[in-house]
């Protein structure tokens, strides 16, 4: 794979492309820490002082942002995510068309908020351009498709029976698919695969690789189109990491690699695995960090009840060359295509936090000359305590708590997230647990009930 750049456009010519258009309506839009895609919308009129970036909006009422004496922020509009919307329906074609921008927080004197999760992950893609680098990232994201009750709620009744790869007519979701595929593409999107996945009612849909940020802003995207459409169909996208038991959760597994001067730094033909020594390092810390890592990656209660042994999720702190069972896979393809497979992430994650801390924790392998431990190419599910311990294999944190716990303690994504970022995830986060862990739930009245 070979990056790709583009110019974007200047304010006049989105203007232009406004009045062309005849777009009633621009959203901007931002997303809160813990991943909640928000915005602000407004008329015709105000197109112009928007693109200015002088639109406020009170940072008091969105989660993490800041506190009511200090409620005033900007939306710094980042004109490269200019976009007008397909039409989603009938009905909003009749009241108009609609334009978005994704937009930097900024305090009201100007300066980058530090609370904002775009600017988190805007401060480690500046760190790697320090270092000479950049990150290009593609994604997997898998989501469920669920019924809707007559009343319109979401229930957990999956779309259909179908497996890995299954056609129609088993596999309802394909028209659905193709649908979110041509709004994705008219969005500018450039789509490399959609099918259906393991699980019943599970569906995944790949887009090219970008640059982190811009990968980031279209998971967002992404995210917004497949509930928008499912909504249209009269179903429920959930992205829920692990909606049912007895089968495959869903992921987002992302594959990462560094580019220095236009050509792969991830690639040597006469390095171990055909990869550089840069390769190496950014793997060890990954690894080294991956611990801490989850809490950012895997952000729910849910998450960790897709990361358990026997559903293809990673549970090993660990890499391999051939096998899918390690936390980190290097995908077959080298040159241009070398990359690290982090198998680990799921689709509840906050992109912009996610990338962020990944990014920080390979760029902390390359500083500190980290060494991995010997790629395994078994299958790690099937080793024994003993040999794990011999190969130097842990196992990422069983909860939520532990896993905030380690991040706690983790000095470079501490400074990576910043002050303001990790003090309201983790408070999000404890109240999270102490809140599931005070719910008595049906499994423990199905299971003790009549036995106590």
């Amino acid at each position: 794979m070979t990056p790709q750049s583009t110019t974007p456009p200047t304010r006049d010519q989105i203007l232009q492309q406004l009045q062309e258009a005849e777009v009633k309506f621009l959203r901007l839009q931002f997303t809160d820490i813990l991943g909640t895609t928000k915005n602000v919308e407004v008329p015709k009129s105000q197109f112009a002082k928007a693109l200015n970036g002088d639109v406020t909006f009170d940072g008091s009422a969105v989660e993490g942002f800041t506190r009511v004496e200090e409620s005033d922020m900007l939306l710094r509009p980042d004109l490269g995510t200019f976009l007008i919307y397909p039409q989603f329906s009938r009905e909003e074609g009749e009241r108009g068309k609609v334009a978005r921008l994704i937009c930097d927080v900024a305090l009201p004197d100007g300066t980058p908020f530090d609370g904002d999760p775009r600017q988190v992950l805007k401060r480690q893609i500046a760190r790697a351009q320090a270092m000479g680098f950049e990150m290009f990232v593609g994604t997997e994201p898998e989501f469920f498709l669920f019924e809707r009750s007559p009343s319109g709620v979401g229930t957990t009744v999956t779309h259909d029976k179908a497996g890995y790869f299954d056609l129609a007519p088993i596999d309802k979701g394909e028209r659905i698919r193709r649908e979110i595929t041509n709004k994705l593409v008219e969005m500018g999107f450039e789509i490399e695969a959609a099918h259906h996945e393991v699980s019943p009612g599970q569906h995944e849909i790949d887009f090219r690789y970008a640059p982190a940020l811009e990968t980031a802003d279209r998971i967002a995207t992404f995210k917004f189109v497949v509930k928008r459409v499912a909504l249209e169909y009269g179903l429920l996208a959930s992205f829920l990491p692990k909606p049912l038991p007895g089968v495959n959760g869903s992921g987002m597994h992302c594959h990462l690699s560094l580019f220095k001067g236009g050509t792969n730094a991830f690639a040597d033909p006469g390095g171990e695995h055909g990869l550089s020594r840069t390769a190496q390092q950014f793997i060890a810390g990954l690894l080294d960090h991956a611990g801490a890592m989850v809490a950012i990656t895997n952000p729910l209660v849910n998450s960790y009840k897709r990361l358990v042994p026997g559903f293809e999720a990673p549970v090993n702190v660990a890499w391999s060359t051939s096998n899918r069972s390690a936390l980190i896979r290097i995908p077959a393809k080298r040159g241009n295509s070398t990359r690290a497979e982090v198998r680990m992430p799921d689709p509840s994650c906050n992109p912009y936090l996610a990338l962020a801390v990944m990014l920080a924790s390979g760029l902390d392998g390359i500083e500190q000359d980290m060494e991995p431990a010997p790629a395994i190419q078994r299958n790690i599910f099937k080793m024994t305590v003993r040999e794990k311990r011999h190969h130097r294999v842990k196992e990422l944190p069983s909860d939520l708590r532990e896993a905030v716990d380690e991040l706690e303690k983790d000095d470079v994504l501490r400074r990576a997230l910043g002050e303001h970022v990790l003090d309201h995830f983790v408070e999000a986060k404890r109240a999270e647990w102490r809140e599931y862990n005070a719910t008595v739930h049906a499994w423990e009245l199905e299971r003790y009930l009549d036995l106590i």
